[in-house]
């Protein structure tokens, strides 16, 4: 089975025969055209994943042909060829709808990385389409009856008839990518890309390029011109994940872009203008980073205009159930093999457990079931041994000392992917200690120091840090 079908338009026939082989040995099935006129005739019969069009052709040009296909098929990549020369040429394609160009002569792995991933981006963009035609989807993936879950969906529902901007906050696993394509999946944007960014995902010194794009030559390595996801996304929704990741310097280029709607590709002169929403998430706590100075208050002011808390598993026991069969199934249908059912005693069990890798950590957990439980029917005993082991240590931490409960919250705020925890937890540790002596000296604090160990001035100190 082909990775998919792309048509290639050029008058030059040893190009047509280049990009064929190239393709075609890449599993891709391909058809080429002398020109413009043929190409539109065709798209008259069926449409291809990708379209590569010359810029220069004799009659119909590319960016003529550019315009048309778009008028047809709005939604279809087209990647423009170009001679080095044609470079303003190049440009204007980007301005009128193109993907990407390709500068003449072309590498060939560079050409067939550039058109797979134009082929990625066409499959997804119909995938989405198919799932707005009908009328009753509802993304089967968000399951929720717990109450915390129904306001989710509530907001979701509020949000359907806007473009504005959202913030999502949720522990890690606990589904916040799929509550934003529910927000662009109902939304006015909804027939306009969804892209989506981790900033923890991408280093630091290629996040610029990945949002705003480059131009030729901005940098070493950047040997044609790329767009950026603000680009890719223009007209639809942007969902930046783990926007508390994103570096001062881009938070500064983020707020100028929200500000105007414009911005320069990296090593650029002119502006681009773009019409985007923007759905942030973190697992973080912003207003904690913008008091460290670690995240910009006006960004996090324009960013938290509407906010979504996803709770964490634990906080909604009574969907662990239905997410475990609706995970089960899919397991099954992954892997062709029957469907596994629950005991009871296993719901049980599960419902004890705190799961701090929440949602995620569960639908991983029916994969391996699905391969390893040996009965249709799942059984404690089937449970991976590291969760048991995991239930027992939290069952001995919450009946244990507070160095051991202070070891459980540590092992989860590290599982969870939070850093600097000294720098939260220090001052948090003193305060209660410093209420609890307050409280037990009925508020005298020359004695509430002397029970801490404090001196006067000491306790006084602390009181305006802490406060």
């Amino acid at each position: 089975m082909s990775k998919g079908y792309v048509w290639v338009v050029d008058d030059d026939s040893s190009i047509r025969w280049v990009m064929e082989k190239t393709l075609s040995s890449a599993n891709i099935k391909c058809e080429t055209f002398a020109d413009a006129e043929s190409v539109l005739m065709a798209l008259e019969r069926e449409t291809p994943d990708v379209l590569v069009s010359d810029i220069r052709m004799p009659g119909i040009d590319g960016i003529e042909l550019l315009k048309q296909v778009h008028e047809r098929s709005a939604e279809l990549p087209v990647i423009i060829m170009t001679a080095h020369s044609d470079l303003d040429a190049a440009v204007n394609a980007y301005q009128k709808g193109a993907f990407e160009y390709l500068p003449k002569p072309f590498d060939v792995d560079e050409t067939l990385t550039l058109v797979e991933r134009a082929i990625t981006h066409s499959q997804e963009q119909k995938q989405e389409q198919a799932s707005l035609a009908d009328d009753n989807y509802t993304p089967p993936e968000i399951i929720g009856e717990a109450p915390a879950m129904q306001e989710v969906f509530r907001a979701i529902g509020r949000l359907s008839r806007s473009s504005i901007s959202v913030l999502i906050n949720g522990e890690s696993g606990t589904g916040k990518e799929l509550v934003a394509h529910a927000l662009h999946r109902h939304s006015p944007r909804a027939s306009k890309p969804f892209i989506a960014l981790n900033m923890a995902a991408i280093p630091k010194d290629l996040i610029e390029s990945e949002l705003f794009g480059h131009e030729k030559g901005a940098f070493t390595g950047a040997n044609s011109v790329r767009q950026g996801r603000f680009e890719q996304a223009n007209g639809g929704t942007l969902f930046l994940d783990e926007i508390g990741d994103m570096p001062l310097d881009i938070q500064t280029r983020l707020l100028r872009v929200l500000a105007d709607g414009q911005f320069y590709r990296v090593g650029g002169h002119s502006p681009i203008k773009v019409d985007v929403r923007i759905v942030a998430a973190t697992h973080q706590n912003l207003e904690k980073l913008v008091h460290k100075g670690d995240f910009r208050e006006d960004l996090f002011h324009r960013l938290n205009v509407i906010r979504i808390q996803i709770p964490a598993l634990r906080e909604r026991k009574q969907d662990i159930e239905k997410l475990t069969l609706h995970f089960l199934a899919l397991a099954a249908e992954e892997l062709g093999v029957d469907v596994k059912t629950l005991h009871p005693s296993t719901v049980e069990t599960l419902n004890r457990l705190d799961w701090p890798g929440n949602v995620r950590q569960l639908e991983n957990i029916c994969r391996w079931l699905t391969v390893m439980a040996s009965g249709t029917e799942v059984l404690p005993a089937d449970l991976p041994t590291e969760l048991l082991e995991e239930k027992a240590h939290n069952d001995v931490s919450t009946s244990g000392s507070w160095q051991q409960q202070l070891a459980t919250w540590a092992k989860s705020s590290l599982s969870q992917g939070d850093t600097e925890l000294l720098s939260y937890a220090l001052p948090e540790f003193e305060r209660i200690l410093l209420e609890a002596a307050l409280e037990h000296t009925n508020g005298h604090k020359q004695d509430a120091a002397k029970v801490l160990g404090w001196g006067r001035n000491t306790l006084t100190r602390k009181l305006k840090e802490l406060y």
